[in-house]
């Protein structure tokens, strides 16, 4: 049975189960919500729920193109012999459609043979990373404290000598989101030319635990206080503000950075590429290791079971009225705050699991972020205005760096920047080592 419109589910094949312990992480403890499991070996994903996962999610997109996501925890402990049998099964039931995979992974188990297997599969992997030697091993550490930054750099130079197409995917937490132009420097040095930041969020219980757990889910109402290692929203909006600075100069069109990418889709009167931008959500779901699939990957909770993919059509769980009504209500219980908002068109409240504080009037259901994307939007909106014109004009928008040099200089009133002159950008570098290249 074809679904009337495409979705995407990430999957996970181990469940929670990870060689790492970043305390950040809002996904580990889900252990709690399968407690009959007592060994890794019981997290690992049968081939009934396999392959029930793979004939559904096919013949359920109303697309050519079907991608599959896997995630975990951490997908690699599950060895290469595993995704060879699911490539096996996505060859069976592919019907002439054309199969893709994205895998994220925190880097540490990669080798010769994983990036032989991803090269010749055309898988796109997803690196995690958050920096710096010293802002990632902040909080990405192994299961005994241990630092892993340079288990993830020996990782990356396996994708690197297979020819592996990779991304980056950056968590910005407390710590790192004071240090913007580190960040992006860095990853830029990497090699990473598509950028995700994703800012942390969570909230922790201050008395008693829902299903257990520590952290709360996105809808609860209960005695809480944000975790100390969320990223403060005026920070996080100077952090984006700060990265766009330097981009806006120096990568539009040779750096993808998600989050000014799909601000451009606003600007532009694009709908967004992203579902926390979107009007609406519900379409991007998970599934868990035993084929249970739930709303969205931060909305694991019992209460947002849709069913087993063992039980169900895939298709009618996707399209149920509880399905419906989470994706409806990202903009139904927007409250009027928002709905004011210059920037609505742009934002539409982002992440439902980030509305819980109150608007200046007191009405509940305001995003934590809030004041960060009205500082980015605000500070980025000429910019974002002259690409949205070029586009109109069928003009490369990278033609905004020049524009935006001029635009320094005339505000400054000063004479260009000289290759010795210390770089604008901050880094304490001459500007010919540093923006100047």
């Amino acid at each position: 049975m074809t679904a009337e419109t495409p979705f995407h589910i990430i999957a996970k094949p181990i469940g929670p189960i990870c060689n790492l312990d970043c305390k950040y992480c809002f996904y580990l403890e889900k252990e709690k919500l399968y407690p009959d499991r007592s060994s890794k070996n019981d997290w690992i994903i049968d081939d009934a729920v396999l392959e029930a996962y793979i004939e559904a999610y096919i013949e359920s997109q109303p697309v050519p193109a079907v991608n599959f996501t896997w995630q975990g925890g951490e997908p690699t402990l599950l060895g290469v012999e595993r995704f060879e049998k699911i490539l096996t099964l996505q060859r069976r039931y592919a019907h002439g459609r054309r199969i893709e995979n994205s895998f994220q992974t925190n880097g540490v188990l990669l080798d010769d043979r994983w990036c032989e297997f991803f090269a010749s599969n055309g898988f796109l992997v997803g690196l995690s990373i958050d920096g710096p030697r010293e802002l990632h091993d902040r909080y990405r550490v192994d299961r005994g404290g241990a630092p892993s930054f340079d288990n993830v750099i020996r990782g990356l130079g396996f994708l690197k000598k297979h020819g592996v197409e990779f991304n980056t995917l950056t968590v910005v937490q407390r710590d790192n989101s004071q240090h913007p132009s580190e960040v992006y420097r860095f990853l830029k040095e990497i090699g990473s030319t598509f950028i995700q930041f994703i800012p942390i969020v969570e909230r922790m219980a201050t008395s008693d635990k829902e299903n257990g757990l520590v952290l709360l889910s996105p809808d609860s109402e209960a005695e809480s206080r944000v975790t100390e290692w969320s990223v403060e929203s005026r920070q996080y909006g100077s952090f984006l503000c700060s990265v766009f600075d330097l981009w806006v100069r120096n990568d539009v069109g040779r750096t993808y950075v998600q989050m000014f990418d799909v601000a451009l889709e606003a600007w532009v009167g694009a709908p967004s590429s992203l579902c926390v931008f979107s009007p609406t959500c519900g379409h991007a779901l998970a599934m868990e290791h035993n084929g249970d699939l739930y709303s969205c990957d931060h909305y694991v909770y019992p209460r947002n079971r849709l069913g087993n993919v063992l039980e169900q059509s895939m298709t009618e769980m996707v399209e149920s009225p509880q399905q419906r009504a989470f994706g409806d209500a990202k903009y139904n219980t927007l409250p009027a705050y928002c709905r004011n908002c210059d920037y609505l068109r742009a934002c539409y409240g982002e992440c439902p699991k980030h509305r819980f504080i109150r608007t200046p009037d007191g009405e509940p259901g305001l995003n934590y972020l809030c004041a960060a994307y009205k500082k980015f939007y605000a500070h980025a909106d000429p910019y974002l205005t002259y690409m949205a014109s070029e586009l109109g004009r069928q003009r490369s928008p990278a033609n905004v760096m020049s524009w935006a040099r001029e635009r320094d200089l005339a505000a400054g009133g000063s004479r260009a920047i000289g290759r010795n002159d210390p770089c604008p950008c901050g880094s304490h570098r001459k500007y010919k080592k540093c923006c100047g290249t």
